[in-house]
């Protein structure tokens, strides 16, 4: 293994988009350094909780390259995927320099100085692929700190199996709290309850109990918002009826406009349907603040849970790496993605920190063979 100052292209991180766009330069005879600030490739994804598994079909999760075998089955779990990544990087002889945290990027002449913990390297391009779920937000909740139960963030969270008899408050409505939550009923807890700040857009993982929802999406995408929000909704009232009648509110926005627009992702429904219907999930007000055992509601209600799991997102964390080159957005995310690059930092790509409705994993290995393309042109800008 090459360990010299000087590389073509670097990339960091060693998840998903970092493995496709070193495996996509693979085919075009290219190589890349991958920098991995942990002792293995997929860090990130062997830190999620147990249940986890892909919500996106397999056959469209597979990066350039390598498919995902057709034996795990159309929804691959979060231990299947690792292994993947995994024979992946091992597929493409990939070299990933494990343990070496990337710290800093500058730009010097024609070429970027990588500042990480393992020394300073030089390359003409520079791919950064963190992934948006980096820095778990955890919201300061007035009295959070003195809370007399156990609070948690997802990040945190293993198995509903762990809290079996425990009464658990999910606060939160996206894919991560929803999940949760069922695992908890499943697993066993004695009270799950759901409090929600926006009013959230359900689908069914599948339509008609066998056409995946991402295929839906990929055709939809093609359409006018309004054109396609107009669709989903009609979808989702035949699929999931009307959600009022499980307590929820109304979403305020359409499914398309919120993944378009807000970047929100709507809920894959994997069991939370069933559970609110049976009354096993019950749905409360967005959380205020925390008082002793109390956690307080919007509205001015209360709760006394025993355990409170913040499914409450995250936030790329980009700011330390690259916040002074003037490249990221007033919420912190990269103003390009994939093969473009912004006129003050030439060579320098971002890719995985969109969410886009045709499936995350999908786009990463789109942007990951289109690099791949741009970087592969001889006389092509970096």
């Amino acid at each position: 293994m090459s360990h010299a100052s000087h590389m073509e292209v670097a990339i960091v991180g060693a998840g998903p988009g970092g493995l496709a766009v070193a495996g996509a330069l693979c085919q075009v005879g290219g190589a890349a350094v991958i920098f991995e600030k942990s002792d293995s490739v997929a860090a990130s994804w062997r830190g999620h909780y147990d249940r986890l598994h892909l919500h996106t079909a397999r056959s469209l999760s597979g990066l350039p390259g390598l498919a995902i075998p057709r034996g795990k089955g159309p929804w691959v779990s979060r231990d299947e995927f690792v292994a993947y990544l995994e024979r992946y990087a091992r597929h493409h002889g990939l070299e990933v320099r494990a343990g070496a945290e990337v710290r800093r990027l500058e730009r010097e002449g024609a070429s970027w100085r990588i500042e990480t913990s393992a020394g300073s390297f030089q390359a003409r391009v520079v791919v950064v692929a963190t992934g948006q779920n980096r820095v778990p937000i955890l919201p300061d909740w007035p009295g959070r700190e003195g809370f007399a139960g156990i609070l948690l963030h997802s990040s945190q969270f293993r198995s509903g199996a762990d809290h079996r008899g425990r009464d658990v408050l999910v606060v939160g409505a996206g894919n991560s709290g929803a999940e949760i939550a069922v695992d908890l009923v499943e697993q066993g807890a004695s009270r799950v309850r759901l409090a929600i700040r926006r009013p959230p857009n359900i689908v069914q993982r599948t339509v008609a109990g066998v056409i995946p929802a991402q295929f839906v999406s990929i055709l939809l995408a093609r359409l006018p918002l309004p054109l396609a929000d107009a669709v989903a909704r009609a979808t989702a009232r035949l699929t999931v009826g009307d959600v009022r009648k499980l307590g929820l509110p109304r979403p305020d926005r359409g499914i398309y406009t919120e993944m378009v627009r807000d970047r929100q992702i709507p809920i894959i429904d994997v069991g939370l349907i069933a559970a609110l219907r049976a009354g096993r999930i019950q749905v409360l007000p967005a959380v205020e603040g925390f008082d002793g055992r109390r956690v307080l509601l919007k509205g001015g209600g209360s709760v006394e849970p025993d355990v409170v799991v913040a499914a409450t997102g995250y936030r790329p964390g980009l700011e330390p790496l690259v916040g002074h080159l003037g490249v990221l957005d007033a919420n912190g995310s990269p103003r390009t993605h994939g093969p473009a690059e912004m006129p003050e930092a030439p060579g320098l790509h971002f890719v995985g920190f969109s969410n886009p409705p045709t499936g995350n994993l999908r786009e990463m290995s789109i942007d990951a063979r289109r690099i791949a393309r741009r970087l592969g042109q001889p006389g092509a800008p970096a």
